[in-house]
């Protein structure tokens, strides 16, 4: 039989979310702070020991990889990265290969993206008003997100986007129905996702705060939705639109507990490898990974899946110290 990672719940671990920087070009204030401090040089982990990550966890019968952040296309080395991945999809190793980013760097990466198998890029995108996308992005220039979304579509990339639902910031039907409208013409899926408590909006969370059961009931007063039996390795339930034909996904990432099928875990760029995104407590691959043992780090890896919770605590007012950005979404 194949490797697999089980927890103690009998939840098979099959997807890793692996960041490679926690670095951002933007500073969407749900995600980052504007004066975010950084963990010093040392503590993050080289591109090689990000793929000694990797190949660990693929030992381990991990088969879905997705590259998050911060923003991973501003990581130096991240080439090379790709091209040990790609060698790993190409062997069977890895079945799927997939990346998050905010879009405004994507155009430039596109051919290496393609070059490595990436089957997917997720990219964030809350709204396609430019005044509105600078105010939440801090910095962000929406003219290279867009080139760089055509630029992916162009080269066959598949493309999903990521829109965090802000009540009283994005969430108006002038800016939902422009982004579900832009989605469907260009063939890309949305997924809208609630705000979670963590980091920088742990402070304004209640003020931002839409539950999507909300949200989904609002758009279907507007909207034919239709279930779609449409799945990928995360938790979004998809619906589509009929007058649109586009196909919209929800992510009740704060409302709804949906961690008894949860099947993933982060490992950030200092090597922290957190079994619940939703909680603070991590475990350091760092330390085994930089050890003379040979098996240290698959048996740091086992251990830590034995400690993954049986969910999230948002509602208990349990909120992450952490920013958004150390570990990807």
């Amino acid at each position: 039989m194949a490797p697999s990672l089980t927890d103690l719940l009998g939840r098979r671990i099959t997807y890793l979310r692996l960041s490679v920087t926690e670095r951002c070009d933007f500073r969407c204030h749900y995600c980052i702070a504007e004066d975010q401090a950084f963990a010093p040089k040392s503590r993050v982990l080289s591109i090689e020991e990000l793929g000694q990550v990797a190949d660990a966890f693929l030992d381990l019968g991990v088969t879905d990889i997705r590259l998050t952040g911060g923003e991973p296309l501003t990581r130096k080395g991240l080439p090379a990265l790709l091209e040990h991945l790609g060698q790993r999809r190409a062997a069977g190793r890895l079945k799927a290969l997939t990346l998050t980013t905010n879009g405004g760097m994507l155009e430039g990466f596109v051919p290496l993206l393609a070059a490595a198998g990436v089957g997917r890029v997720n990219v964030s995108l809350d709204t396609v008003d430019d005044g509105l996308f600078s105010r939440i992005t801090r910095r962000g220039d929406l003219s290279a997100v867009l080139s760089g979304i055509s630029a992916a579509r162009a080269a066959g990339l598949g493309i999903k986007l990521n829109c965090v639902v802000q009540k009283g910031v994005n969430d108006s039907p002038h800016h939902i129905d422009r982004l579900m409208e832009f989605a469907a013409a260009r063939g890309h899926d949305l997924t809208f996702i609630e705000v979670m408590p963590i980091g920088p909006a742990a402070f304004d969370f209640h003020r931002h705060y839409r539950p999507m059961d909300d949200l989904k009931a609002e758009l279907a007063r507007r909207w034919t939705l239709l279930p779609d039996a449409h799945r990928t390795p995360g938790p979004s339930r998809y619906w589509r639109c009929v007058e649109t034909g586009g196909r919209i996904g929800f992510i009740a990432a704060t409302s709804a507990c949906f961690c008894a099928g949860c099947n993933r875990v982060r490992v950030a760029s200092d090597g922290m490898l957190y079994p619940c995104l939703g909680q603070d407590h991590a475990v350091d691959l760092r330390g085994p990974l930089r050890s003379a043992e040979p098996d240290a780090l698959k048996g740091a890896i086992a251990r830590a899946i034995g400690l993954k919770p049986d969910g999230h605590r948002f509602h208990g007012g349990a909120t992450p110290g952490r920013a958004m950005n150390a570990t990807g979404g």
